[in-house]
């Protein structure tokens, strides 16, 4: 499907290095180095009360590794989906007395408009569950072949068709987690750390069903939810139905990036049960780690509660625009905390962001007799009037902007360091402007 807008990235003097990611599974800084070229999967949302705050705060983050990536020298191929069928997309289409796939589309119209004002660098491929439902039901089918997958029967009078294979009849189908850990390079546990009773908890709240009768662990999560009456279901090799949560991420991360990708991204609510579930199902498909490092945003909250669709606090991207909202002061707030912070949206954030923005476009954005060639680099013919310890002092600027970025995308340094620099004058603010557009994505 249609991502948005690529925005405009300048080419800076040097290079940046591969940078250093808190990595959830080994609770540790890491080097996030491609190998070749540096693969990114981030989940993406489910299309309903798009776009707040906190999905900004995500796909910003990511936006920024990005941007460290390409500065680095690197080819980025990534990967996001969206998860454009699901029960609380149709319950909300229910409530509304809207057609669930007219809800989905225009709130991704939404968000695309959102990323796109925002700066945000798209992905490569950008990918509807509803795209790829062929593909999950194989992947279903794969672990049903080799035995780690199960049945779990379903009162006959919510299906809609019991169409599927002789043993699954009329069935929904479950992930056998105890048989994928003797056979997979994965355990329940490696990416999240935390402890069955923590498991249960979360299971719980975000999506899963560990009262189900039937099951063989509490915590085996849902493959293939077979067709009942009233919901959006597909004829498949494992019968009338639709996808799971995790399988979905997972095959589309395998489809589009393949195995041992260079980072799995997403917001800290995602580290269980999803992002151990989509990595169990890529283990046991593939054989094969899903990815090296896998990094997570922290919660926005908002009146004092973490920002969500389910409380109804939301501070969303669009009504800020619609309110005159400069999406470059959106950016500067969320930059101003560091990516896997929870921290507190408030009007006083954004209120200093417009305040560092008007300061920046002061020092760096009104400049006059541009001193850097097309690629980025200083051109030597054009700085005959320019002191040249003061372009040395712009030099300095990037080069610690990077040091910040590459620690663990440390952005709020990024700002002072900034905020310094445009106190203190540069006699070559266009080439503070050029790095702050790269690395930061704010065009002054």
């Amino acid at each position: 499907m249609r991502a948005w807008r690529h925005p405009d990235i300048p080419v800076l003097p040097g290079n940046s290095e591969a940078p250093h990611l808190y990595d959830t599974a080994t609770e540790a800084l890491v080097l996030a180095e491609p190998v070749d070229v540096a693969r990114l999967y981030v989940c993406g949302i489910t299309p309903y009360d798009a776009t707040h705050i906190g999905h900004a705060n995500t796909y910003l983050a990511f936006d920024t590794l990005q941007r460290v990536w390409l500065d680095a020298g690197y080819r980025v191929h990534y990967a996001q989906n969206v998860t454009d069928v699901d029960d609380p997309l149709l319950e909300r289409a229910t409530a509304t007395g809207v057609d669930w796939r007219d809800l989905a589309a225009s709130q991704v119209d939404l968000f695309r408009t959102d990323m796109e004002a925002l700066g945000i660098i798209p992905p490569d491929n950008y990918v509807a569950v509803t795209e790829v439902i062929e593909e999950v039901a194989d992947a279903v089918a794969q672990l049903w072949d080799d035995g780690l997958a199960y049945a779990v029967a379903v009162d006959a009078a919510e299906l809609s068709d019991t169409a599927g294979p002789a043993e699954a009849a009329g069935s929904d189908i479950y992930f056998d987690i105890a048989a994928a850990e003797r056979v997979a390079p994965w355990q329940l546990g490696d990416e999240s750390n935390l402890d069955r009773e923590q498991m249960l908890t979360l299971f719980a709240q975000r999506g899963g069903d560990p009262d189900r009768e039937g099951k063989r662990d509490a915590l085996d999560p849902l493959l293939w939810r077979a067709a009942r009456v009233g919901e959006p279901a597909w004829d498949s090799r494992v019968g009338a139905g639709r996808p799971g949560w995790h399988i979905e991420c997972s095959v589309i991360a395998l489809t589009e990036l393949g195995t041992d990708f260079t980072v799995q991204g997403g917001g800290s609510d995602l580290i269980f049960p999803h992002h151990d579930m989509s990595a169990g199902h890529a283990a046991a498909l593939s054989g094969h780690p899903l990815a090296g490092v896998y990094s997570h945003t922290g919660m926005v909250a908002y009146q004092g509660e973490k920002m969500s669709k389910s409380l109804g606090n939301l501070v969303l991207v669009s009504a800020l625009r619609a309110g005159g909202t400069d999406p470059r002061a959106i950016r500067l707030a969320l930059l101003a905390q560091h990516y896997r912070s929870d921290w507190e949206w408030t009007t006083d954030s954004l209120s200093a962001a417009e305040a560092r923005l008007e300061a920046w476009t002061n020092a760096f954005g009104r400049a006059t007799g541009d001193t850097t060639a097309a690629d980025g680099t200083v051109d030597e013919d054009l700085v005959d009037d320019v002191n040249t310890d003061a372009v040395a002092n712009a030099d300095e600027v990037i080069v610690a902007l990077r040091a910040a970025l590459v620690n663990d995308l440390d952005t709020p340094a990024a700002l002072r360091i900034l905020d310094a620099a445009a106190e203190a004058g540069t006699a070559a603010p266009e080439l503070v402007a050029r790095a702050i557009d790269a690395l930061l994505g704010i065009t002054l």
